[in-house]
């Protein structure tokens, strides 16, 4: 039976020498933890769909669920259209409608029209999409509840 001898010089005998730390170094999670904020604070923002609208409140929407076919047609306070992230001039608004149904007729619809805007140019737009053949138009509101809840 041979009895290894662990010298001074052995990196063996110095790990053994080391005094051992319990202590937690969170630095490395505080860093984790700000990385992920800053994602969400800027992906958060892009998650809503289409142009931001002052929407009007009603009593009780139908909740319908977002899907990737689901296109938002804005149309603003100053009486501006946007088709998805794109503003459309109100004589262009027929021709563009015209050729998103032709590329995708089974396409959903959801116009948000700001509540300050003149209810004639929220009914154009509606108007527009149910004459190029659309079948599933629908109007966005906010509910009561969560309205109140936030402000």
């Amino acid at each position: 039976m041979r009895r290894r001898i662990v010298g001074r010089g052995s990196s063996l005998g110095k790990l053994s020498q080391a005094p051992l730390s319990s202590d937690i170094n969170v630095t490395p999670l505080v860093d984790v933890c700000l990385v992920l904020l800053i994602i969400f604070m800027v992906v958060t923002p892009m998650l809503q769909k289409g142009i931001p609208v002052n929407l009007p409140v009603t009593s009780g929407p139908e909740k319908t669920p977002e899907t990737e076919k689901e296109l938002h047609i804005s149309v603003k306070a100053d009486g501006s259209i946007y088709i998805g992230p794109l503003v459309v001039r109100e004589e262009q608004l027929d021709s563009e409608i015209k050729s998103l149904f032709d590329r995708n007729a089974d396409r959903e619809i959801s116009v948000k029209g700001d509540r300050k805007v003149d209810y004639g140019k929220v009914v154009r737009v509606l108007k527009a999409c149910r004459d190029v053949g659309f079948n599933d138009v629908g109007l966005i509101a906010l509910s009561e509840k969560a309205h109140g809840s936030g402000g």
